[in-house]
């Protein structure tokens, strides 16, 4: 036999060999991973333990080579050299480190690294602090290899800390972030007169891509989990820039999965709720009905079992843990009205998947439920959270709640969550411009600080003498991350990338382009502009038929002009504007 036959063979074993191993692969990673170099040295140790530090803003090549490169020298004599790097934006994914050369004699290098949402979390210890490991290692001490390049990290962070703790000279040739996301196409776009809401729309966006990993987080340091209510304004700003993706249907599933009846996803009776009206709110946008089929068995049951938890009052009588948001938490008043209108628009939405899947009997019982809830009396609270649900679903008229709450302090008492249905009902009582507002102090507020995602939580108030989360605080400032935060998200622990903080960017696109679902597929869409106080917007919705294009521009005597180009199949009516 040649030597090349040989080969062949060997070949022939090896393929024999792995093609019986592929059954076992459980899952292909889809996901792709792209390199970041720092773009900013923030901070470094005293005098002489850091050399040449600025070598590390190249661009290199991703290897360690014998040349004359011009590197990074860290020395310790006694004390860790340190050094801060920000990377300009936040990111999913973590460093690789290229180590050259060494102090003679020394085969081992110890190294801390920490990462940092904030420059100040980058900088702060676990122990002692509100900064933790939970869901993603941000703080630990690993062994580099020299001549070599190792890697470390996994969690969402914009900084990072990189400490020698052996007592050496070290020379660093390289250290770049490594970002691990989905390549999606941005389908979906908005721009406006007004550029700060183009960059809130954009940030919002880019927020919840960070999150579609191989199931849709809320978070991408903390809350690295399936959080079937944060979902819900995720799935919609998915559907507003990405368009289809099995992201949303794997996650979904993942919940129905793992919760079996008569249980509560995430242990959270409302959460189950969530899951019904994002199943409605994805049929509306996909049109798929096979998708919707396959949901049947546990949907019915689901319905069924929340149609159980309507007494004969018409009290929403669901068990603990009964949850709305964090903010409205310990405000009995607010959950259970929250609650009351959750429930109704659960059964509704509920009412029409099981007419469109031929169960009229189940859809029968939905819709006297909901007709019961309506029924029983529920006060306006005090918290907007549970007001703009009552608007939503029927019980409190949009226009008198949002002149005497929604409106009021405007974006005083918001929650980044909760801030988007309040946005919905400033929207039905026609306060547009309120809202926009609202938005550019609440969601621009973050930005002003630094921001390049919506933050799990967010306060006015925390403004006031605020340093920046990308510097660390001057005399008299105060470290936001650190100081604010309360329930699971307190100091550090709180998570400065958070999915379900993306409300204006689907928000946007339905409220001031006006873009309205009315048939399922997006077969039919009534386009209703409400500019607010902005001159122009534009922007792109994916529809399962191709993208929308819509412009709309004021004009001299105060009329909305409307221009569109639409895919074939959809039909489009156009309400309160000039159109071609």
């Amino acid at each position: 036999m040649t030597v090349v036959q040989e080969d062949k063979a060997a070949g022939r074993r090896l393929h024999q060999v792995i093609e019986p191993l592929k059954k076992q692969f459980s899952q292909q990673d889809e996901r792709v991973r792209r390199y970041l170099w720092p773009q900013r040295i923030l901070w470094q140790s005293q005098e002489g333990q850091v050399e040449q530090a600025r070598c590390l803003l190249s661009n290199r090549q991703g290897q360690v080579g014998l040349g004359t490169a011009t590197c990074c020298l860290m020395k310790n004599h006694g004390k860790p050299a340190a050094i801060l790097l920000d990377f300009g934006l936040e990111i999913q994914g973590g460093v690789q480190i290229f180590l050259t050369s060494f102090s003679k004699g020394i085969r081992e290098v110890s190294l801390r690294v920490r990462f940092g949402e904030s420059a100040m979390e980058a900088m702060s210890d676990v122990a002692g602090s509100t900064a933790t490991n939970d869901h993603a290692v941000r703080d630990q001490v690993i062994q580099a290899s020299t001549l070599g390049m190792t890697e470390v990290g996994n969690t969402g962070f914009r900084f990072a800390r990189i400490d020698l703790m052996t007592e050496m000279e070290l020379e660093i040739n390289e250290i770049r972030a490594f970002l691990v996301y989905y390549d999606l196409e941005y389908q979906g776009s908005f721009h406006c007169s007004d550029p700060l809401l183009d960059q809130i729309w954009l940030t919002g966006a880019y927020t919840v891509h960070l999150n579609m990993q191989n199931y849709i987080w809320d978070g991408i340091k903390r809350d690295r989990l399936v959080w079937v209510g944060d979902m819900h304004p995720e799935t919609l700003t998915i559907q507003t820039v990405f368009g289809k993706t099995d992201l949303i249907h794997r996650s979904l599933d993942f919940v129905r999965d793992t919760t079996p009846l008569p249980g509560w996803m995430n242990l959270i009776p409302s959460y189950s709720m969530w899951w019904i009206i994002i199943q409605h709110d994805l049929y509306l946008w996909s049109g798929d009905l096979s998708y919707l089929k396959s949901q049947k068995t546990y949907l019915t049951r689901l319905l069924l079992q929340l149609r159980g938890c309507v007494r004969g009052s018409g009290r929403s009588d669901t068990p603990d843990t009964r949850f709305l948001d964090w903010p409205s938490s310990k405000d009995q008043a607010a959950l259970d009205a929250g609650l009351q209108a959750l429930h109704i628009l659960t059964l509704e939405a509920g009412a029409s998947l099981m007419t469109v899947l031929e169960d009229e009997e189940t859809a029968r019982l939905c819709r006297e439920g909901a007709v019961l809830l309506r029924a029983y009396p529920v006060k306006q609270p005090a918290r907007k959270q549970a007001a703009a649900l009552m608007v939503l679903a029927g019980i409190a008229d949009a226009a008198e709640t949002n002149q005497a709450l929604l409106a009021v302090g405007q974006a005083k008492g918001l929650s980044s969550f909760y801030g988007f249905y309040v946005l919905k009902a400033r929207a039905m009582a026609g306060d547009i411009t309120g809202s926009l507002q609202a938005i550019r102090d609440y969601w621009g507020g973050m930005l002003s600080l630094g921001a390049t995602t919506f933050w799990e939580d967010f306060n006015l108030d925390w403004l006031d003498h605020a340093a920046r989360i990308d510097e660390l605080p001057g005399a008299g400032q105060i470290d936001v991350h650190a100081a604010y935060g309360d329930y699971c998200y307190r100091g550090y622990r709180h998570s400065l990338c958070h999915g379900w903080a993306s409300g204006p960017t689907s928000w946007l696109m339905e409220a001031v382009l006006g873009i309205r679902i009315q048939a399922p597929g997006c077969r039919s869409i009534l386009l209703r502009p409400d500019l607010g106080d902005l001159e122009w917007a534009e922007g792109t919705f994916p529809t399962p038929a191709g993208p929308l294009h819509v412009r709309c521009e004021r004009q001299s005597d105060g009329r909305i002009k409307t221009e569109y180009q639409a895919p074939d199949g959809i039909d489009i009516r156009v309400q309160d504007g000039d159109v071609r």
